[in-house]
């Protein structure tokens, strides 16, 4: 092993100090070559964050605005604290070695970061509208200029972490509340129970997002809508970032996983859910059910524990983990108004499979159900199936489709709601960019726009930017604004110059959410009306 190997390794396994120049490094690496080519005189960049479209996410046509808060805490707080701390020329050197590795002999050099150093904070004035925001794609959400001539290259430097910062967690957001509409709607047109929605879509990413805190701001996002989440970390991450007088902010139950289900392999199946119900006798409690043969369980081990669940004081949860989650809850037997009564009948003759039934059939024939005031079925209440495998926005709205045409209120099931939906998304799907819109060179106002002959829908905004309510209470963006625009913008100060302007809690976040959709199903209805 070499002496630097040596040194490097004897260093695992122990606490390490931050980089005095994580803040630094934090950026795109061409980043630190544009500050020698902006035009001399250059005092002021204000850049903005919008989201530009839902082309990559259909149903939206709104996205939420959420994360900003967390960002400024996590990087411009606490990334720069150990440069702000260390002394100038520790940072200095640290900044020139690993520059010259990067790039190597070039003329970027480190008295800009000296300076920097020597102000003792980071010169930027953060707008932002209030998170929780429900923003039409094109009207931005954050700006962000430099309060000192001399840093105007740092608005531009930090929209890299700004960006990677909070695309995730404003888009995990905005696919829950599409989820959460969908759920509502299917509640309200089923007779469903409309406070069982905050736990019916429930968070199972944390295991396939691409890190622990990837999932912690993904899942945040989540619980903007619901409160049911597997991903512990996002409680931590609200605690540290939005924190406050919360309430309830997200909740679990015990629930088993194939280790567990398979322990005394199938011949044991029977004896392992003897032993959830002795380990957890009252409250809900979930078992994953598929190990084996999952319509199995359903016909053969639930009839023989059938009077102990229904006595208890609680609720079992059965969940199926593979295949096409449609066909397993509600069965391949698509009913429709044309063949109903046959399947009545053909399901009182007991001529249906299992399969064809589906697991909400199997469920309500063993333990019952009752006619809610929409006359829709409701599965017994110690009894509940939840899936949490590959649920999309397609695969919920056919399961919900399916149910009704059987004749089951939406809330009849629970949906899991995995990395599939909150990871296997891109900062494009909601269009999400940084630009550059006016500067400030020589005391000249100057209006930046990128306008490409070859990119459609890739022009940017223009000028000082201001948003406010047109005449439908919709938000708009002013392009060019004056400064009277600017005082009566909705966009208003949340971090200046190292510090926070009026912080919000996640329980301020949540209501802002939900009065935004509140608003904008009144904008819908007038316009309904008036049509």
């Amino acid at each position: 092993m070499t002496t630097t190997a040596a040194s490097a390794a004897s260093r695992l396994g122990t606490p390490t100090k931050p980089s005095v120049i994580a803040g630094l490094l934090a950026t795109d690496g061409y980043k630190h070559s544009h500050r020698q080519v902006y035009p001399q005189g250059t005092n002021t960049i204000l850049i903005n964050w919008t989201n530009r479209s839902g082309k990559l996410l259909p149903g939206a046509s709104h996205a939420v605005h959420f994360g900003l808060q967390a960002f400024l805490q996590n990087y411009l707080i606490e990334m720069w604290a150990p440069f702000f701390a260390a002394t100038e020329d520790e940072v200095a050197d640290e900044f020139e070695r690993v520059l010259l590795s990067y790039f190597g002999p070039n003329n970027i050099g480190s008295d800009h970061v000296r300076a920097l150093h020597r102000l003792g904070y980071l010169p930027l004035h953060v707008k932002g509208l209030p998170e929780g925001t429900l923003a039409p794609f094109g009207v931005p959400t954050v700006l962000v200029e430099n309060t000192h001539p001399e840093f105007f290259w740092l608005p531009n430097y930090i929209e890299t972490a700004l960006s990677a910062s909070i695309w995730h967690p404003s888009t995990t957001a905005t696919v829950a509340t599409i989820y959460r509409e969908l759920l509502e709607g299917w509640a309200e047109k089923t007779g469903g129970d409309l406070d069982a929605i905050d736990f019916q879509a429930h968070d199972f990413s944390m295991r396939g997002q691409t890190s622990l805190e990837s999932a912690a701001a993904s899942g945040a996002g989540h619980l903007l809508s619901f409160l049911g989440t597997d991903s512990m970390p996002s409680l931590d991450f609200i605690d540290r970032y939005y924190p406050g007088d919360n309430g309830w902010v997200g909740a679990s139950v015990p629930a088993t996983e194939h280790s567990v289900m398979c322990i005394r392999g199938e011949q044991g199946e029977f004896d392992t859910f003897n032993a959830i119900l002795d380990a957890f006798p009252t409250g809900i409690v979930s078992a994953v059910a598929d190990g084996y043969d999952f319509f199995g369980v359903l016909t053969e081990i639930l009839p023989q524990l059938k009077g102990r669940i229904l006595a208890r004081d609680g609720k079992l949860v059965i969940r199926p983990d593979s295949g096409d989650p449609v066909d397993i809850m509600t069965g391949t037997y698509i009913v429709d108004d044309s063949n109903c009564a046959d399947y009545e009948a053909k399901k009182a003759a007991g001529a249906l499979t299992p399969e064809e039934l589906g697991a909400i059939e199997i469920l309500g024939d063993l333990f019952g159900w009752e006619l809610n005031d929409k006359n829709y079925k409701r599965l017994n209440q110690h009894i509940g199936l939840i899936y949490g495998d590959s649920i999309t926005l397609d695969r919920a709205q056919r399961t919900f489709e399916r149910l009704a045409a059987k004749g089951w209120e939406s809330t009849s099931v629970v949906l899991g709601i995995g990395s599939f939906t909150y990871q296997y998304l891109t900062r494009d799907n909601l269009g999400s960019a940084v630009k550059a819109t006016w500067a400030d060179v020589d005391g000249q106002s100057v209006d930046i726009q990128k306008d490409p002959k070859t990119g459609a829908g890739k022009k940017s905004a223009k000028g000082r930017l201001a948003v406010i309510r047109d005449e439908t209470g919709e938000l708009e963006l002013l392009q060019q604004a004056t400064p009277e625009d600017e005082a009566r913008s909705l966009i208003q100060t949340v971090w200046l110059d190292g510090e926070f302007i009026n912080p919000v809690s996640f329980a301020d976040v949540r209501a802002n959410l939900k009065g935004a959709r509140a608003d904008r199903a009144a904008r819908a209805d007038h316009r309904t009306e008036s049509a």
